[in-house]
C-alpha cells in the first residue's frame, strides 16, 4: 500500500498568502493540483475524497485555498475565473520550483468555476500540464482559452445536473486537445447519491494516471 505523507504548505505572492495540503505519495511521479469551486477550499470533503483515491494511485496532490479568508466572502472574487486561474499559476510555479515535487508532471482538477480556472491556466502556461479533469465543472467560463488548451481533458458531468450538461457539451465542441466527456448516470451536481462520487475518483484517477504516469516516456 501506497504510504502518503501530508504536508501543510503556504504560497506567498505579495501580500497574499495561500495556505495548502500537500499530499505526497512515496515515489510519486505526478501531482495534480485542485481548483475549487465556490468559495469551497483545502478541506472541501468531495475534494478531499478524490484527492485520496489519487493518493492511493501515487500520484501527489495540492488542495490549495484559492482565495484568502477575506476574499471568500466576496462573492465577485469567487466567480473570478481570471484571478482563480492566476492562482493555480502561482501553485503551478511553487510545484515546480519546491524540492519535494519539482520533477514531477503535473495536471489540474476543477470542481464547479474552479474548472473554469484550471482550464484557462492550463491554456495560458501549457508548460507541463498534461491532463486535466473537470467534476461537474463550468469550462464555459474559459470560453475564449478553450481552443488553446492542450492538455488531454476530461468532462465529468452529473446525469441529472442539467443545466451544466448543456454547459458542457457546448465547451467540450470548442476543445481541440485530446477529449472525452462522461456523464455519470443518476447523479446530480455534488455527486451526493452513492456511488457516484467514487466514479467520478475512478474516471479521473484513470486519466491522471494515462497522462500523468504511463504517457511519461513518449514526450
Amino acid at each position: 500500500m501506497t504510504t502518503t505523507s501530508e504536508h501543510h504548505v503556504s504560497i506567498a505572492q505579495g501580500s497574499v498568502v495561500l495556505e495548502g495540503l500537500l499530499g505526497l505519495p512515496a515515489g510519486s511521479e505526478g501531482a495534480v493540483i485542485f481548483a475549487h469551486g465556490s468559495g469551497s477550499g483545502r478541506f472541501s470533503p468531495r475534494n478531499n475524497f478524490v484527492a485520496r483515491h489519487l493518493q492511493r494511485q501515487g500520484l501527489a496532490t495540492l488542495l490549495l485555498d484559492l482565495l484568502t479568508e477575506a476574499e471568500a466572502d466576496d462573492r465577485r472574487k469567487v466567480f473570478d475565473i481570471d484571478l482563480l486561474a492566476d492562482r493555480l499559476l502561482l501553485a503551478k510555479a511553487w510545484l515546480e520550483s519546491d524540492q519535494r515535487t519539482r520533477r514531477l508532471r503535473l495536471g489540474y482538477f476543477g470542481a464547479s468555476t474552479g474548472a473554469g480556472a484550471a482550464l484557462q491556466a492550463a491554456a495560458r502556461e501549457p508548460s507541463n500540464v498534461h491532463a486535466v479533469v473537470s467534476r461537474g465543472g463550468r469550462p464555459d467560463l474559459a470560453e475564449p482559452y478553450l481552443p488553446r488548451v492542450t492538455a488531454p481533458t476530461l468532462l465529468i458531468v452529473g446525469g441529472y445536473d442539467f443545466p451544466v450538461i448543456e454547459m458542457n457539451r457546448a465547451a467540450y465542441a470548442l476543445l481541440t486537445c485530446e477529449k472525452k466527456l462522461i456523464v455519470i448516470p443518476g447523479a446530480t451536481h455534488l455527486f451526493e447519491e452513492p456511488g457516484t462520487l467514487e466514479q467520478v475518483a475512478e474516471e479521473a484517477g484513470n486519466w491522471f494516471l494515462r497522462y500523468l504516469i504511463e504517457h511519461r516516456s513518449l514526450d
